[in-house]
């Protein structure tokens, strides 16, 4: 995506995610740094391609709320119509582009995260012998999928843009963090944090 703006602000935006799941990841008491065998409804080769395009559609969510984060900075610097933007925010692309890129991300994770839905639907059947248990994880990336079909739906039928749109990937990407994380301390078939 930066290569085919020529501009490498993106990454100011999303990088501070990844470092702050990394820095999650590596100090919560909650995670071991113990390998321990899988268990048996794991050892699947539907691991690979559930975990795959799920993560796959989460990297573009965090895409689309570095995005949105990036449109509402660039409209606070813009501060009334006329005025010349500033510094660093000089160099962030126009608020169309930015815009256009929050849909194009949203919409990619979006099918991503339909086809993690699909793949992690199979696997349960799987290993559990049915397809939809309600299980918390399975729930919130329900309500996760939901808030994005919203967010691209209203844009093409409304014509959500600018401002609407960012929100939306704000709101998007809360619920993806509690999906990916926050389900972690509900009991179900996903919890596999030791207590």
């Amino acid at each position: 995506m930066e290569l085919r703006l020529k501009n490498r602000s993106l990454g100011v935006f999303v990088l501070p995610v990844s470092f702050l799941l990394m820095a999650f990841a590596s100090l919560s008491p909650e995670i071991s740094s113990h390998i321990d065998p899988l268990i048996p409804a794991l050892q699947s080769n539907w691991l690979t391609s559930h975990v795959l395009t799920c993560f796959m559609g989460y990297a573009a969510f965090t895409v689309a709320f570095g995005l949105g984060i990036m449109y509402f900075l660039k409209m606070a610097a813009a501060g009334k119509k006329g005025e010349m933007i500033s510094g660093f925010f000089h160099l962030l692309p126009g608020e169309d582009v930015i815009d256009e890129l929050i849909y194009q991300s949203a919409a990619q994770g979006f099918v991503f995260l339909t086809l993690g839905i699909m793949t992690g639907s199979v696997w349960a059947h799987y290993a559990w012998g049915s397809y939809w248990s309600w299980d918390p994880k399975e729930t919130w990336s329900l309500i996760t999928w939901l808030i994005y079909a919203l967010m691209l739906h209203a844009r093409h039928v409304r014509g959500w843009r600018g401002r609407r749109m960012a929100l939306m990937s704000v709101i998007g990407f809360a619920c993806v963090i509690f999906t990916y994380l926050g389900v972690n301390y509900l009991s179900g078939l996903h919890s596999y944090l030791k207590t």
